[in-house]
């Protein structure tokens, strides 16, 4: 069941729109999905089905699935592969064969059908006839360790932005664009399927997440501590605090003075993935206008939002990382390497000219 899986590439944060990335062409958002963005006090725990189907593109599956459990992938399917990726998926798989023949019909036979044919309507509606089109599906459910909450939801995505959002709450289908709004008129008449739907999220899809969080408990539950650097690219640059190898990724990271948390001359990156699993980010402080006196009041703190645990570092330019090189020590360098070199092209002649010398000893004899 084990096999090649593009899936993995297939992440990215989610910003202004859930199916667009800024500067991105419609191939890269093609291979890349979004995750939520999370942060709450609360333990939660998520689990997400990323459905993509493509017009236009050799060389790759007409239509794919990854599920993911808390940001892991859990599994990965297309027209060849079908398969868990994780050990505990496995064991799901193993005790509860009947909704895996489920999800193996959907994956081979409904959903590719349905993402074909809505693909064709919408080029159709949209009159386009050649170039690559992408249809995104990001459907799944949140649960709340703490208070047991649950939250379903279901969005498609068509070339790179929001097409149309499943509502349960209101059972309504929300369009974002007005090219969405026959799609909308249409579906909210639908009401068997926005019913099923409404279940499906917020019933079977819990149900699924704890039997994943049960088997999978020492992966996916774990909480793995951050290695936490100050980096600097030169004494005038702003100094990063880089936080690398934590996992789960709810997680904070902030820049303080005299123990408050400051936001002017504090630019937040990124969360972004490492390959084995755990998470990275950096938050820099721009310290060109901090006096050297005061930076004793400047702390970087790292937290988990989910479990009590922080790290906080003094900024201290002691323990800051770089590879500046100062100009004296630069020029110091210089002069080294020219000395070498010229020792080297010396000796080089010299043993040429014992060479040649040699010969003509030989020669005269």
């Amino acid at each position: 069941m084990q096999g090649r899986h593009p899936g993995s590439e297939m992440q990215v944060r989610h910003k202004r729109s859930l199916f667009s990335s800024k500067n991105q062409s419609k191939m890269k958002t093609f291979l890349l999905f979004l995750l939520l963005c999370h942060v709450s006090s609360a333990v939660k725990h998520t689990l997400r089905y990323f459905l993509t189907g493509s017009s236009g593109v050799s060389a790759f599956p007409d239509f794919l699935c990854v599920l993911e459990v808390n940001n892991i992938q859990a599994a990965y399917c297309d027209a060849d592969i079908f398969g868990p990726k994780q050990d505990w998926g496995q064991t799901v798989a193993e005790h509860d064969p009947d909704q895996v023949h489920v999800y193996r019909n959907e994956c081979y036979n409904k959903k590719p059908f349905l993402f074909k044919e809505m693909i064709s309507t919408l080029k159709q509606r949209f009159n386009q006839t050649e170039g690559v089109h992408i249809l995104q599906l990001m459907s799944g459910c949140e649960l709340d360790d703490t208070t047991g909450q649950v939250s379903g939801f279901l969005q498609y995505g068509y070339d790179g932005e929001d097409f149309i959002v499943l509502d349960l709450n209101t059972l309504t289908w929300i369009a974002p664009t007005p090219k969405a709004v026959i799609t909308k008129q249409r579906w909210d008449t639908e009401r068997l399927r926005i019913e099923y739907n409404k279940r499906l999220y917020t019933e079977i899809c819990p149900q699924w997440l704890k039997k994943f969080l049960h088997y999978g408990e020492k992966t996916l539950l774990r909480t793995d501590p951050p290695s936490v650097s100050l980096l600097q690219k030169t004494p005038s640059s702003a100094v990063s605090c880089h936080a690398t190898g934590f996992y789960p990724d709810r997680a904070l990271m902030f820049w303080s003075k005299d123990g408050e948390e400051i936001h002017e001359g504090v630019e937040h990156g990124e969360m972004l993935p490492n390959h084995d699993g755990t998470f990275q980010m950096s938050v820099d402080l721009t310290v060109s206008s901090v006096p050297e006196e005061d930076w004793r009041k400047y702390h970087c703190v790292f937290s988990f939002t989910s479990v009590k645990y922080n790290i906080t570092i003094r900024l201290d330019e002691a323990v800051i990382r770089t590879n500046y090189v100062s100009s004296s020590v630069s020029h110091g360098a210089v002069a080294i390497g020219v000395v070498l070199f010229f020792l080297v092209f010396l000796a080089v002649c010299i043993t040429v000219w014992i060479h040649r010398r040699r010969i003509r000893l030989i020669l005269c004899q």
